[in-house]
């Protein structure tokens, strides 16, 4: 029996045919990834909702206080 070292060209690997598999699938980076990344976006994202929500909050207060001292 003869033993390939092209992962997709299996030869004598018996169980019949295997899926070809790309070069991220072969570094364990298959469909799954894409869900992975998308909520790694997703938490990005809701972080970075939060902090703008937070300037946002500051420069208010301080622009309540420029308006109090001009007073």
């Amino acid at each position: 029996m003869t033993d390939s070292k092209n992962i997709n060209n299996p030869v004598g690997q018996g169980g019949g045919q295997r899926k070809r598999l790309s070069r991220a699938e072969r570094q364990n980076n298959g469909p799954h990834r894409n869900l992975d990344r998308q909520g790694a976006a997703d938490r990005k994202a809701e972080l970075a909702r939060k902090m703008h929500e937070k300037t946002r909050a500051a420069e208010d207060a301080d622009q309540a206080g420029d308006d109090t001292a001009q007073s």
